[in-house]
């Protein structure tokens, strides 16, 4: 059975929020040990709640923690900062991201569309006509990447056929 999406948005019941609090906390400790163990990495997880009165909670242990904070700090800025994201930098990742496949996806459709104007004419409809010449020089490359395809094809089944 799967799960329900929930809405991330503030707990305004105070058990309710103690409770999820509480489950929560035990999964991410649980998901940052099983990170460890299978990755072989070191790491660690600190989890403070003034809401709660609970003191901080620190997995797998306060010195443990420590040590790896400290040795992280003596790492030059450069690997500290490597693959480091703010809300920022992640959002303009994300929006080139999108912005890349759009740019595909445009060219994708444009080629598709160009595909269907030749076949159209090809069967004798009058499209060309109503094309531009930036649009009809597109038509034409097309025709003879199709018309090289199409000999290229018959050169290695001709081939096939006399071996």
């Amino acid at each position: 059975m799967s799960r329900k999406k929930i809405k991330l948005a503030y707990i305004t019941n105070d058990s309710a929020r103690k409770t999820t609090y509480k489950r929560r906390t035990k999964c991410l400790v649980k998901k940052v040990r099983e990170l460890t163990t299978l990755c072989g990495i070191e790491g660690f997880a600190v989890m403070n709640s003034p809401d709660f009165g609970s003191q901080v909670e620190v997995w797998p242990s306060l010195e443990d923690a420590r040590r790896l904070l400290s040795d992280f700090k003596k790492l030059p800025l450069s690997k500290q900062n490597k693959k480091m994201v703010n809300q920022e930098s992640f959002l303009e990742q994300s929006l080139a991201k999108a912005t890349q496949q759009l740019r595909k996806l445009r060219e994708k459709n444009r080629q598709k569309e160009l595909k269907e104007v030749m076949f159209e004419s090809l069967s004798g409809k009058g499209i060309l006509q109503s094309l531009n010449a930036m649009d009809l020089d597109e038509v034409d490359l097309l025709v003879k990447q199709n018309l090289t395809d199409i000999d290229y094809r018959v050169r290695v089944l001709t081939k096939a056929s006399r071996s």
